[in-house]
């Protein structure tokens, strides 16, 4: 298959999800002189914390320079766990990380699914939600190991949920010759994503939230116990300010700029093929990933007729069509039944990584944050946009173990990542000496 008979007639370069529920278009909206929290990001994290604050009486303006939900919360993967989402950090704890903080993030994280689930019942919000267990596939032997030390520290806090499945058995979970066994996440979903940030939306909104899209924030400013806040269609006061930026954090930032590496994040939708043979390459029908450095991820569409793949497909920031071939030969390569089938959607989106591979959330300068998602932010950043507001509320009777560590940055970064192509290029051949290649 040459490289544009890769997409299917009429290839459309916007998220699949947006079929089903597109972010709302902006309009022009008179802001309030004043509010109680003002809210930059309209995404996962900003509408989490709206919500809550609007539970708990106050009056939240949240800001978005694009639509609301424009941005990875309606892109993304739609895969979802609790202690599952902390990624790679957890499996290492030699690397400068209390042993007793990481227990108790992987304790934190388990509840924050609890929570997770909760919240969609309470708000009834209904986003194909399916409770299918998450498979990650190990790409090398040794990969094996690494996984052991996750199942275990996922069992520690909640026995039973995770297992390892040796090679032999991987037919159960895969039709793929490629990977040399797994960890099977019990404790994990999927959902549509854009569903569920436009439900959060709704809800937040019913709670008494004004959420506005197409609006800048150009600075802040101290003044007094509260502060000024400039955008590109007025100044607002604010008792509190929250930044749920993460990917897409701008130059009126700078502090929180510099703690975050924006990195684009490709996906692909095949056609529909139909249910018999999606099963046919994933007969559990559950939420994948993998070890590698340049990891992959992927699952059933929502109505199981389509597979959805996703992965960093550049050394660099590119056209969404030369993500979309490279996915597709990668998708191929892993699931070779899939060879002939075409594309309709190929999209990206901007992942936020920290420099320690840990969410955060805290206040700097009395402007708070949840930060960090670390590709994987359903679950996470609507805890820590929860928790973020208990904060501005007066808090929860136990501090968030992720608000006890400083946020890190890099001498010299100011929110661009120049290394990227370096960085990429060196996991890259990374995983080559591991032993993946893609023919």
């Amino acid at each position: 298959m040459n490289d544009d008979a890769v997409f299917a007639p009429g290839f459309k370069t916007t998220p699949y999800w947006w079929e089903a529920a597109a972010p709302p278009s902006p309009t022009v909206t008179a802001l309030p002189d004043q509010a109680d929290a003002v809210i930059i990001g309209g995404g996962i994290t900003g509408l989490s914390t709206a919500l809550e604050l609007a539970r708990g009486g106050m009056k939240p303006l949240v800001l978005d320079r694009e639509a609301i939900g424009w941005g990875a919360s309606s892109r993304n993967g739609g895969a979802l766990s609790g202690a599952g989402s902390l990624g790679r950090a957890k499996s290492d704890v030699s690397k400068g990380l209390d042993p007793a903080l990481l227990a108790e993030m992987v304790e934190e994280a388990e509840g924050s699914f609890d929570a997770f689930e909760a919240l969609l019942a309470r708000e009834s919000i209904d986003c194909d939600y399916r409770r299918c267990g998450r498979f990650v596939g190990a790409h090398s032997e040794a990969a094996m190991a690494t996984l052991a030390k996750r199942a275990a520290l996922l069992n520690a806090a909640l026995p039973g949920t995770a297992e390892i499945l040796p090679r032999a058995r991987m037919a159960e979970e895969l039709g793929t010759p490629h990977y040399h066994g797994g960890m099977v996440n019990h404790r994990a979903a999927s959902l549509h994503p854009a569903r569920y940030t436009r439900g959060l939306a709704e809800a937040a909104r019913r709670a008494g939230a004004t959420l506005v899209g197409g609006v800048t924030v150009d600075g802040l400013a101290r003044e007094g116990a509260g502060f000024l806040v400039s955008t590109t269609a007025g100044v607002i006061r604010a008792r509190h300010v929250m930044v749920a930026t993460n990917g897409y954090t701008g130059g009126a930032l700078p502090w929180h700029r510099r703690r975050v590496v924006p990195v684009a994040s490709y996906m692909v939708a095949s056609e529909a093929i139909g249910r018999d043979r999606v099963a046919e390459v994933l007969p559990k029908g559950r939420v994948y990933g993998d070890t590698k450095k340049i990891l992959y991820y992927f699952r059933p569409s929502p109505d199981g007729t389509r597979v959805l793949f996703g992965g960093r497909a550049t050394l660099s920031d590119t056209d969404p069509r030369v993500g979309a071939r490279w996915l597709h030969k990668h998708m191929t390569h892993l699931l070779p039944a899939l060879q002939g089938v075409r594309i309709t959607h190929g999209w990206k989106g901007n992942v936020a990584f920290a420099f320690d591979m840990l969410p955060h959330v805290g206040v700097q300068d009395g402007v708070h944050h949840a930060l960090g998602c670390n590709g994987s932010g359903v679950v996470t950043m609507t805890h820590l946009g929860t928790v973020a507001a208990r904060m501005m509320l007066g808090g929860d009777n136990r501090a968030s173990a992720f608000s006890r560590m400083p946020m890190p940055t890099l001498p010299g970064y100011s929110g661009t990542p120049w290394f990227m192509p370096i960085v990429t290029g060196w996991y890259r051949l990374k995983d080559f000496a591991s032993g993946w290649r893609v023919t």
